[in-house]
């Protein structure tokens, strides 16, 4: 058994090792050291947890521990890069999911027993089951969208607003109710768990697979906020803190990637963006596209001394983030520099391409921000795109009308020579033409990312 003068303080040091590991997550050169780092303080406060009196059954506990310790370690391994933001989106969901059972739990408990919960338990809870369910059935509605189980366009029906609005504010008349009656029907609280279950439902299907990255970090937040208030309502302070840090720093992700994005957040949650077609975007009339092939393509590389490779979420898809490194060194062998332009919501994920290609072992020093990168386009013999779109799309300068107008984008067009490397013409996540691939300075290369960097390094090799 723990003494209750070293409970706090063990929580404390767990604390501690939470904010330290965020702050190591900030970057890729150290976030494997963050994530060690906050798992040692999760430990810690686990083990201090289970050594509480209040402990019921150890041998639920560590069946629990040994299935969910099993299921992650199997979805680690198996989980593909470009599956992440499913698998960020559900564990946010079962976040908010276990908030809602705690939540619950505790307001069955003292109802079933006639108890009079104290104010700010009984306020955390109806709180923690707001929030559990929205991030809940949110996250699902997340996921589904992200593996195509239902459509990622926005999904909206007439006065969906004045919906939302109405069923908030039955929830919040039902809280208060649960609040301020200790003798208010188990009926009303069970009333409360199925709106706020719908209202997570209608709240992200109106949002298109354009603000998928938003939306994950916002519903990540959301699980934290939960996950404090369950805190408060079971008295566990280093629950409290960890919730904390999440909520927060889910919030102010979000905010950085409106920022990128040139939106609010009010416009990504109620905008309905994301969802047009691909004939949305204006192009003139008579326009062309050049294609090029892969012996000159290599020759424009092999030969280049400045190279800024633009990754995007096509290049995660087809896996060929080894490819693209292996090109990398070729380059650089023959005397040529290779840097990476990474875009804040490049792929589906805050960090996605950070990530897919560190995977790959490109250094950490050729990733550069895109503040810090853009003046470098115009002095670039070739800009390498591989399966970008909208953020390297002129019209986000140039065309009023355009739905990414405003948002700051990759100056790719300022280039020597831009070769993009697709599949087909098909749009980006905003379902809109690329003015970039019309540009006389652009040749599109077609084919899967993968096989056609392979030959590319094939072809370099003899240049």
């Amino acid at each position: 058994m723990i003494s209750a003068g070293w409970e706090p303080i063990l929580y404390l040091i767990a604390a501690v090792l939470f904010i330290t590991g965020l702050k190591r997550l900030q970057s890729p050169e150290t976030a494997r050291q963050g994530n060690r780092i906050s798992a040692v303080g999760m430990l810690i406060a686990i083990v201090v947890t289970l050594f509480e009196t209040q402990i019921i059954s150890y041998s639920v506990i560590l069946a629990g521990a040994l299935v969910g310790s099993a299921l992650g370690l199997l979805l680690a391994y198996r989980i593909r890069m470009t599956a992440m933001p499913q698998m960020v989106a559900l564990l946010n969901g079962l976040g908010g999911g276990a908030s809602l059972l705690v939540a619950a739990a505790e307001y069955l408990n003292t109802s079933n027993r006639g108890a009079v919960a104290s104010v700010d338990v009984a306020v955390s809870t109806q709180l923690g089951v707001l929030i559990g369910a929205v991030t809940l059935t949110g996250s699902m509605v997340a996921w589904a969208k992200l593996q195509e189980v239902m459509t990622g366009k926005p999904i909206t029906f007439p006065a969906q607003k004045v919906v939302n609005a109405l069923l908030f504010l039955i929830i919040v008349a039902l809280g208060v109710w649960l609040v301020v009656d200790a003798n208010a029907p188990q009926a009303a609280f069970f009333a409360m768990v199925a709106i706020s279950l719908l209202l997570g439902v209608l709240l992200v299907i109106p949002i298109g697979g354009a603000d998928m990255p938003v939306v994950i970090s916002l519903l990540n937040s959301y699980s934290g906020i939960a996950g404090a208030m369950t805190g408060f309502i079971i008295q566990n302070e280093v629950l409290i803190i960890s919730g904390a840090l999440v909520g927060s720093s889910g919030i102010i992700l979000s905010q950085v990637m409106c920022k990128a994005m040139n939106r609010s957040l009010a416009n990504v949650i109620f905008g309905a963006f994301g969802g047009g077609s691909a004939s949305s975007g204006k192009l003139a009339e008579g326009l062309t596209v050049q294609t090029t092939n892969i012996e000159e393509a290599a020759l424009q590389l092999a030969y280049a001394q400045s190279v800024i490779v633009v990754p995007g979420y096509g290049l995660a898809v087809a896996q060929a983030q080894h490819q693209v490194r292996e090109l990398m060194d070729l380059i650089e062998k023959r005397g040529g520099a290779v840097r990476f332009a990474i875009h804040p919501v490049a792929g589906r994920m805050p960090g996605h391409m950070n990530v897919l290609l560190a995977e790959a072992n490109v250094p950490y020093d050729k990733l550069i921000d895109m503040e810090d990168i853009n003046s470098d386009f115009e002095r670039a013999d070739v800009v390498l795109v591989i399966g970008a779109n909208d953020v390297v799309n002129p019209a986000a300068r140039t065309d009023p009308g355009s739905p990414i107008f405003g948002m700051p984008i990759l100056n790719a067009d300022q280039a020597r020579r831009i070769i993009v490397l697709k599949r087909g013409m098909s749009a980006g996540f905003a379902g809109i033409e690329n003015e970039l691939f019309y540009n006389p300075k652009t040749q599109m290369l077609f084919g899967d990312a993968k096989g056609t960097l392979s030959q590319l390094l094939a072809e370099v090799k003899q240049a």
